[in-house]
């Protein structure tokens, strides 16, 4: 990774948020937190994330109301949403308002850092795809100009 990744963790937890920080950092990561959505919110329009962890229950609002909003102002920062209340309801919803991942807690902190890294590896993927597009839509339309007869 050429830049150290950005990931902002909203949980309204503090240990949870000391020790996924902890993690997190141990494993190369610049690492922020709120610990509330409207915060995330503001965090998340003032500064740059690869990345965010999510909790679903949040003091001021639902993690998926804030998953949506997060997506409409950041739609390529990756969204995984950690829950202490586990059921298919809950993943299907976060899935369908665009959680790139779903964790149940207590999450171990191994399984966090190794989807973390998954994610943030699709994340570059992608970045470096759409880049090889436009490169290659200047060059054909580059190649074009230069072959069409003068008016």
């Amino acid at each position: 990774m050429s830049e150290t990744a950005r990931i902002l963790i909203i949980d309204d937890d503090e240990a949870v948020r000391k020790t996924i920080s902890k993690a997190l950092q141990k494993a190369g990561y610049k690492v922020d937190t709120a610990e509330n959505g409207t915060e995330a919110l503001k965090k998340t329009q003032a500064n740059f994330y690869n990345l965010a962890l999510i909790d679903i229950r949040l003091p001021d609002m639902e993690g998926t109301k804030l998953l949506t909003a997060m997506k409409e102002t950041r739609p390529k920062m990756a969204k995984i949403i950690l829950t202490g209340y586990p059921a298919l309801k809950n993943a299907i919803e976060a899935v369908n308002k665009g959680a790139d991942s779903y964790l149940t807690k207590p999450v171990k902190m191994n399984e966090l850092v190794k989807v973390v890294k998954e994610q943030l590896r699709k994340q570059r993927e992608e970045k470096h795809f759409n880049e090889r597009k436009v490169a290659e839509y200047v060059e054909t339309r580059v190649r074009e100009l230069e072959e069409e007869p003068p008016p």
